[in-house]
């Protein structure tokens, strides 16, 4: 009997990890660059049952009567690497890309280290000295991996498809856009920062880089939250059987063969 508690204990735990999931999907609903995750669940391994030395199918034989099932396992979780859509601003360091690859930034950790790290989000603005950054001060790095300075006494600055930048007619610098060949091999780094693993292989990216927009983030609140009440009532179903369970238990042990 105490199997069935066991898997509806499976079930919320499996459950919950899937609210917290939506949950961040949802808060970052309005987030440049987001990318929504998801998550996977798996069954336990089929545990056979059989019957051993039964005459009626030989005693050398074992036949197998059925199986049970030890409830769910939660799986990985995974990204949603698709294009969000657009959000025009007019900002001309509000950038997007159109298709596939990364935006790479210089990132400095609390030791001082630096690492590359990619992503979507291209709401980018300039320093008093010229560096084009993003909101957490972070460069956005050239071709050449090197951090890309303009002149920020010049008003005509303009940026092609290419990731291009040109001042007063002039090309001054282009932005990087990397890619993966394989993007099992990214991990996340923050709510919209990737960086890579062991076993990654860069490749040039092909996107098409979009002044003047911003990418957001690629959910939907309407189909999130059809999620969310799915999820709280698998998770409700769980607990009713949870508390069903409870009460069998409680009439074993308390009342079944009392003595009146």
């Amino acid at each position: 009997m105490l199997r069935g508690l066991y898997t509806a204990h499976t079930g919320l735990r499996n459950e919950q990890n899937r609210m917290d999931i939506l949950t961040n999907n949802l808060a970052n609903a309005s987030t440049v660059g987001f990318k929504k995750e998801g998550s996977t669940s798996q069954p336990f391994r089929e545990v056979l049952a059989v019957k051993i030395k039964d005459s009626s199918v030989g005693l050398g034989t074992i036949q197998p009567i059925g199986h049970s099932r030890l409830g769910v396992k939660i799986g990985e979780n995974y990204t949603d690497y698709g294009q969000g859509p657009f959000r025009v601003t007019d900002n001309t360091y509000d950038l997007a890309l159109s298709g596939s690859g990364f935006f790479a930034l210089e990132y400095t950790d609390s030791e001082g280290e630096t690492s590359t790290k990619y992503t979507r989000a291209g709401n980018f603005t300039l320093t008093q000295d010229g560096y084009l950054v993003n909101n957490d001060g972070m460069y956005v790095l050239d071709t050449q991996n090197r951090r890309i300075q303009l002149d920020t006494l010049t008003t005509d600055t303009k940026i092609d498809d290419a990731g291009n930048i040109f001042q007063n007619e002039r090309q001054v610098a282009q932005i990087q856009v990397a890619d993966f060949e394989d993007y099992d091999y990214l991990e996340k780094f923050g709510d919209t920062f990737f960086q890579p693993v062991e076993g990654a292989t860069p490749i040039d990216g092909t996107g098409e880089v979009k002044s003047g927009v911003l990418e957001m983030a690629n959910m939907s609140v309407i189909s999130e939250m059809v999620n969310m009440i799915s999820v709280t009532r698998a998770y409700e179903s769980n607990q009713k059987i949870v508390q069903t369970y409870d009460e069998s238990l409680d009439i074993s042990v308390n009342q079944l063969g009392r003595i009146q």
